[in-house]
């Protein structure tokens, strides 16, 4: 028997299958309680199960799951679907209602108005503008208007790429709310901004098909609240949380946000091609310095190849002008060797006529002999002659050891060369401000009074180096007992004041000037606080200046050489690289004390660096 329900309960959403969006036909009812046409349903399973369903989810045949096609469940075996007598009787009465004309607002042509019948007429102005109809009678273009509407929502909201029924029947559920099949709707009525609610027999529908539920409300997500940065619903919107805050609908949000993230993408795919291009440069960076390093290195191993054969060549040359010098000698020597052999035998032969003639018994023979005998012979003076070569003198091998030395000299200084001609910073001009603070030399001599035991003093005062053992000397108040450091006898309170200390050969110093108050007794804090001021070198490279925490400084060229420079009235101290010209650092300060010139070669570190400080005449340079 057929229900009789209110008309102002009826809603064509309430008899449309939501996979072909038509009035039911044998409805039937799925176990979580959704309603299809049972042919739609039907060939959406046959579909899924053949891979081509699923709502597009790509459930195929090895799944052996059957979905609902609106909330998705999935059912380990196709459920048995029996027709839903009820649905289908209601489904009739509202056709045969249709057909008759039966007014859509349950007033029968003149009863009070249902409060829920704005729910219906929301979206049908023409319906609410139009003359009342007589009991009995409907418009016929409502239901063929209602029909020719649905019918078109496939076309505009359908994706290319999906079915009709499937894309239908997951836009449905995402629109729906899963209420009661026996509750009415409640007697909400919507803001004027927001649309009207409409209701199915498997629940409701807040806003378009795509937007996701409240999980409070079960309405559609449609707006964004800005103050909170979350979606929510029309119902939210009213509520005491959100009452009084910014709120935007959420699809111009998400455009916003959209252009925004757009904005973002190409500051993004800007610093990327900057940095590829960064990327790029220092590859081709690379390539070329290691182009240019092959390059280098072959013509550096040319050079020299061609040095190694100059050296052979110039070999060669050195030792066959030895040889000719040598058989030069051998020839001149052979001659004279021959002639005094000759002369010694002719001289011989001379003496032993004499010797025959003065035995002879013949007075006439001795006559006739004795003038060819006794006559002297012609003989060659043979006191300036000699065989003599610078040879023997070392000659060739002095000039060669000293050539040598002066070329070894050369090539020791060109990798030294090579590394401040390829140093990252260009090397500074030469600061002719040295060649001025030498206007303030002063004749500075160490007080050996102050020196710790183990530093060992000149006679003249002006080296110092640390030896490898405590010296027998007296503990008077002045004398450094645990730093190997010494001062100056000098010291100045005023003025301007300039010394060069020689550091060559070592491998760590201190030089620079200290207060005559500080410290010199057990362990002691060196920094201008403390009352010193003094450069530093360490493992041979590390130069800084003592302050607290030190300062590291970056020196190019490594000095031999150290000019101190000091301006009391200023409070300046200032290190200088003499042979190169060049200010290492300045520093500036208050004296408030005298100070004295402060020297300390360090300990000599098992003789790695025993070479001394000496404290050098100030030559002015050209």
């Amino acid at each position: 028997m057929a229900m009789a329900l209110p008309a102002a309960f009826l809603s064509e959403d309430q008899f449309t299958c939501s996979i072909c969006l038509e009035v039911f036909t044998n409805p039937v009812s799925t176990p979580c309680g959704h309603s299809f046409c049972q042919a739609c349903i039907s060939s959406y399973w046959d579909g899924s199960a053949t891979g081509g369903g699923g709502g597009g989810r790509g459930e195929g045949r090895n799944s052996k799951a059957y979905q609902c096609p609106l909330c998705k469940e999935s059912f380990r075996k196709r459920p048995e679907l029996h027709i839903n007598r009820t649905l289908k009787e209601i489904t009739e009465r509202f056709k045969e209602m249709a057909n008759a004309g039966v007014p859509w607002d349950g007033s029968g042509g003149g009863g009070v108005e249902d409060p829920n019948s704005h729910l219906q007429h929301h979206h049908h102005p023409a319906l609410t503008t139009s003359s009342p109809q007589r009991p009995g009678e409907m418009p016929e273009t409502v239901f063929a208007e209602m029909m020719s509407r649905f019918q078109l929502l496939p076309t505009s909201r359908m994706p290319h790429n999906q079915s009709p029924g499937s894309v239908n029947a997951h836009r449905s559920f995402q629109a729906q709310n899963h209420m009661p099949h026996d509750d009415p709707p409640p007697p909400y009525s919507p803001p004027a901004y927001l649309p009207s609610r409409r209701y199915t027999l498997s629940g409701s529908i807040d806003s378009p098909p795509s937007l996701p539920l409240c999980p409070i409300h079960l309405r559609g997500l449609e707006f964004f609240c800005r103050t909170d940065n979350t979606c929510v619903c029309s119902v939210c919107v009213e509520t005491a949380e959100h009452r009084g805050h910014s709120v935007i609908p959420a699809k111009r949000e998400w455009h916003i946000k959209k252009s925004q993230l757009g904005i973002a993408e190409v500051e993004l795919k800007d610093l990327i091609c900057e940095r590829e291009r960064k990327v790029e440069e220092i590859q081709n960076s690379l390539r070329e310095i290691q182009a240019a390093a092959q390059r280098e290195t072959e013509g550096a191993v040319c050079v020299f190849s061609k040095l190694i054969s100059s050296l052979e060549r110039c070999q060669a040359e050195v030792l066959e002008i030895l040889e000719m010098t040598r058989r030069a000698a051998e020839h001149k020597a052979k001659i004279l060797l021959r002639e005094l052999e000759e002369e010694i035998t002719e001289l011989k032969n001379r003496s032993a006529a004499l010797s025959e003639l003065a035995l002879s018994e013949d007075c006439v023979y001795f006559l006739k002999t004795f003038p060819a005998v006794s006559t002297p012979p012609q003989a060659k003076d043979w006191s300036s002659v000699s065989v003599v070569s610078e040879l023997t003198s070392g000659v060739v091998l002095r000039t060669v050891n000293q050539m040598m030395e002066r070329f070894e000299e050369e090539l020791q200084k060109l990798p030294e060369v090579c590394q401040r001609s390829l140093s990252d910073q260009s090397v500074p001009r030469p600061n002719t401000k040295v060649r001025r603070v030498q206007e303030y030399a002063a004749d500075i001599t160490l007080d050996a009074n102050t020196a710790h035991p183990r530093l060992i003093i000149s006679a003249d005062g002006k080296q110092v180096h640390c030896g490898d053992r405590h010296q027998a000397v007296p503990d008077n108040p002045e004398r450094f007992d645990r730093v190997v450091c010494v001062l100056a006898t000098q010291s100045f309170n005023s003025g301007r004041h300039y010394w060069e200390v020689e550091v060559e050969g070592k491998t760590d110093w201190d030089v620079g000037v200290a207060s005559r108050s500080v410290n010199r007794k057990g362990k002691i804090t060196v920094s201008p606080a403390h009352g010193y001021w003094f450069l530093s070198l360490r493992d041979r490279t590390n130069y800084a200046f003592r302050t607290e925490p030190s300062t590291n400084l970056t020196v190019n060229l490594k000095p031999s050489r150290i000019g101190i420079y000091v301006d009391c009235d200023k409070g300046l101290v200032s290190f200088y690289n003499v042979e190169a010209r060049l200010l290492i650092y300045t520093f500036t300060d208050i004296f408030s004390d005298t100070i004295h010139p402060f020297f300390s070669p360090c300990t000599n570190k098992s003789g790695r660096n025993e070479a001394p400080l000496i404290i050098c005449p100030v030559a002015a340079i050209e």
